[in-house]
């Protein structure tokens, strides 16, 4: 080979090239290796064992050992090093590839890569496994896991066993008082605290009593060991994905809980119920226990224990309860705030649901007793009826008591806190009440039920309700209510959360608001206005948006009747509301679309809930037979007082628990009703009927105001809903059969033939307006402007139909006529009452509606009392 075309020579450890570059011969330097065969690569070549270069070039000079020493480390890093280390050992050979070369043999270039990897206490990822298998645990690995998992478990439940204490009994008479207090951080009622409690002995507690609650609650109670592991891997599971929290607990473990004033579902604390309650299973025979948990249970009505439980429904000691009260008391325990007679917090809460369910669960209970051998079926057949309770009792006297419950129902829908949780006290509950505005208006109902009603003299007196409520605009505060004359004095309802009361005319302005915004197929889906016409008419044929007439039951076209026969002919929508015509509105409904006053109803604050379900798609539904409580009617008409935008109401500002705030609390937020140009049209309107239509009994007030008159047929109900930019306030009166839970005429209470919203109801809102605006600058309502299309404006049509083509009378109001459905005719009405004097007017100017107009009331099954839920979210709203 000729020297011009010689390479260069490689670098030092440069593999397998430089072992093949190399030539025979030994290094330069002095500590070559001597040759012969144990260091002769596969050529022959003479190898260094400093894994030098085997080339024996001389243009290679000697670097020593501490070279050599960094190539020999050099040959253990990873595969290609190792190769490198090799081929300067072994040349160019096997041992090169592998690092298997040098001068000492196979297997001598792998070994000096480096110290073998020390072992590790826990082996994962496994060391020297591959792929998968270097992350599958050892057997070694998983049993000891498991067994250190166990054995933690067993220490740690050891120390917790240890440390927990067995309950005193008497700790759970110690609750707290619950504090409400005024808008002004006043105190207003506490409840609560002392609570009506007094422990008995076992011997005083009828074996019956006994047999019921184990039978219900826990069958295996003498056998078990006071826990039930099921139930409580149940509740863990549910409470880890968030859910309802199961039952199943044990009479032992309900016991614990009930000596625990913290009642929250977490799991901390069920930790602590379930080694309490093997410790008192424990410790406690199985007597005691039982003892101990119908001594500390809460039944209901403020009763703490069976001897308390006993005074409060049946005023006897407990044991003198016959089978009967037992089985009662026990079904109790399932839950009183659903399972009371009396009725609870939340719509669903009624005392007819409560009574129902109770029934039912007292006749299971006594089914169960038969079944696990706690009374014989020759027993079972002797037992009586479901008992009744005694008349309930409470402490709260006025208006307070209505105000708690108001006040306590908010609080358990915002925070999801149990009606019972509630029971046991410890909160400090700041309300949006005025103590002012609540006795002004308990004054002027008291004022006007004196000069109004005589019971001894006339039966029509007997059993009529007021109620009333009144709601800043502003802000959607709930600030005076009247719920009735006590639960002091043993009425229990809150008139201020009617059910099943129709609200009539008032029903209206929703009506004409909804026409504003949506408008009619006459003005091409364009709002219309105020000035446009309808027919005014007594009985005029109320058509469907094609045009055609809607059939009543005969087939025959529906009429609408008025109160009264005056011929309006065709007059504005404006005056329609002042005279409070129903013609026009019914009409005017079925023009805009039912649905579309139905979302302008919501939109302001009803509830759906309180919708007349029999009537959803029937004419008369615009005239209000719908029933939302006094709260809601106020709320609604804010909406018109604040410009359009409507807050919900609401009754609680603060809520302190253990000195922490509870973050629900806080003051809604505004939301769009409507424009507010409607808004100051409606409000425009409704001042015209206070100055110059059915509500002029208020004109004289002194400030701006605006409202509507409403009255039911045969004058079951009588509404009047006013407002001021400052107020908005929903007066409402009614007459009940407290027996039969159903609406009676008003026809002749208080010496006169009938009762309108322009008459009672409205002298009680001026009468409780003028005191609570006393100090108030009033602000001037906004100026209403031109909105919307004018329609109507057609000739005044022909006279109504003769007497003979009057439709006969009906009762029901689900079959009124509906564009859908196959209608009934109307119910003729009263005439106006003489003993109005606005009826000595023009021949009866009010007869489009004195109150306004009648309209058909709901069903005589529904109850008007009670709970409804209305400020809230209840059923019945």
């Amino acid at each position: 080979m000729s020297e011009h075309r010689r390479k260069p020579p490689p670098p030092q450890g440069g593999g397998r090239a430089a072992a093949r570059r190399g030539t025979s011969g030994a290094p330069s330097g002095h500590r070559a290796a001597p040759r012969g065969p144990e260091s002769s690569g596969a050529t022959g070549e003479t190898g260094s064992t400093y894994g030098g270069s085997a080339s024996g070039s001389p243009e290679q000079p000697y670097e020593g050992r501490a070279a050599a020493r960094r190539a020999a480390k050099a040959g253990g890093r990873g595969r290609r090093r190792a190769g490198g280390a090799g081929a300067a050992g072994g040349g160019a050979g096997r041992g090169g590839q592998g690092g298997n070369g040098g001068s000492s043999g196979p297997g001598r270039g792998r070994s000096r890569g480096g110290p073998p990897p020390k072992k590790r206490f826990i082996d994962y990822p496994r060391a020297g496994k591959q792929g998968v298998r270097r992350w599958v645990p050892s057997w070694k690995l998983v049993t000891g896991t498991f067994l250190g998992f166990i054995g933690g478990l067993m220490v740690a439940a050891g120390l917790a066993y240890s440390m927990v204490k067995v309950p005193n009994v008497p700790a759970a008479a110690e609750a707290q008082n619950n504090v409400y207090y005024w808008d002004d951080g006043t105190q207003m009622a506490a409840t609560g605290g002392d609570k009506n409690r007094q422990e008995v002995g076992l011997e005083e507690i009828p074996q019956e009593m006994q047999d019921a609650v184990i039978a219900a609650e826990n069958a295996s109670f003498y056998k078990d060991k006071g826990v039930d592991p099921m139930g409580i891997a149940r509740a863990v599971v549910n409470m880890a994905k968030g859910g309802e929290t199961q039952g199943g607990s044990t009479i032992t473990q309900q016991y614990v809980k009930n000596t625990y004033l913290d009642q929250s579902q977490t799991l901390q604390r069920k930790a602590k119920e379930l080694f309490i309650s093997i410790k008192v299973g424990d410790q406690l025979s199985k007597d005691e226990i039982l003892k101990g948990y119908l001594n500390s249970a809460y039944y209901g009505r403020n009763a703490y224990g069976i001897q308390a439980a006993a005074q409060a429904y049946f005023k006897v000691d407990s044991d003198k309860l016959s089978t009967e009260q037992c089985v009662f008391l026990a079904s109790m325990l399932k839950g009183p705030n659903f399972y009371n007679p009396d009725g609870g917090v939340g719509s669903a809460a009624t005392p007819e649901a409560n009574t129902a369910r109770a029934k039912e669960r007292w006749n299971w209970i006594l089914k169960r007793m038969v079944e696990v051998d706690r009374m014989t079926p020759q027993k079972r057949a002797k037992v009586g009826g479901f008992p009744t309770p005694k008349k309930q009792a409470s402490s709260l006297s006025g208006q307070t008591g209505y105000l708690v419950a108001t006040a306590k129902d908010y609080v358990a829908k915002q925070a999801n806190i149990s009606p019972d949780d509630l029971d046991r006290g410890g909160y400090r509950i700041y309300t949006t009440f005025n103590k002012k505005k609540v006795q002004q208006m308990e004054k002027a109902v008291q004022r006007t039920e004196k000069d109004f009603l005589d019971t001894k003299k006339r039966d029509k007196d007997k059993f009529v309700q007021f109620g009333g409520a009144s709601v800043d605009p502003k802000s959607g505060a709930v600030v005076a209510l009247y719920g009735g004359k006590g639960m002091d004095k043993g009425h229990f309802t809150n008139n201020a959360n009617t059910r099943g009361v129709p609200v009539g005319s008032t029903w209206k302005p929703l009506v004409l608001a909804a026409a504003m915004e949506y408008g009619t197929g006459k003005s091409d889906g364009q709002g219309i206005s105020p000035q446009s016409r309808y027919n005014g008419n007594d009985l005029i044929v109320i058509k469907d948006r094609n045009g055609n007439p809607i059939r009543d039951a005969k087939g025959q076209p529906f009429r609408q009747k008025n109160e009264g026969t005056t011929a309006w002919g065709n007059i504005t929508l404006k005056k329609a509301m002042q005279e409070s015509v129903n013609t026009p509105f019914v009409q005017l409904g079925i023009d805009v679309g039912l649905d579309k006053t139905r979302d302008m109803a919501k939109r302001t604050g009803i509830l759906e809930e309180s919708f007349d379900k029999g009537n959803m798609n029937n004419a008369s539904f615009s005239l209000g037979t719908s029933t939302p409580s006094a709260i809601r009617m106020a709320d609604s008409y804010a909406s018109f007082a604040s410009g359009g935008d409507h807050y919900e109401p609401y009754s609680v500002i603060k809520v302190i628990k253990d000195s922490t705030p509870d973050p629900h609390f806080t003051k809604p937020k505004s939301q769009t009703a409507m424009d507010e140009d409607i808004a100051a049209n409606v409000t425009d309107v409704l001042q015209n009927v206070v100055k110059n239509g059915t509500g002029k009994k208020v004109a004289d007030i002194g400030f701006p105001v605006a409202g509507k008159t409403g009255t039911t047929d045969k004058n079951k109900s009588a509404w009047f809903v006013g407002y001021t930019r400052e107020l908005s306030t929903a007066v409402t009166l009614f007459r009940t059969d407290p027996k039969a839970g159903k609406l009676l005429s008003m026809n002749g209470t208080g010496g006169v033939p009938s009762i309108h919203g322009g008459d009672i109801p409205a002298q009680i809102w001026k009468e409780y307006m003028v005191g609570a605006m006393n100090g108030v600058d009033p602000e001037p309502f906004p100026q209403a402007t031109d909105i919307g299309e004018v329609v109507g404006n057609t000739p005044t049509p022909t006279a109504p139909p003769s007497p003979t083509e009057e439709p006969s009378e009906t009762a029901s109001p689900t079959e009124s006529p509906t564009p859908s459905e196959t209608p009934t005719s109307p119910s003729p009405t009263e005439t106006c009452s003489p003993w109005d004097p606005r009826c000595q007017n023009n021949g009866g100017n009010d007869n489009g509606g004195s109150d306004g107009g009648n309209s058909p009331s709901p069903p005589e099954t529904e109850d008007p009392g009670g709970d409804d839920g209305g400020l809230f979210g209840g059923s019945r709203g």
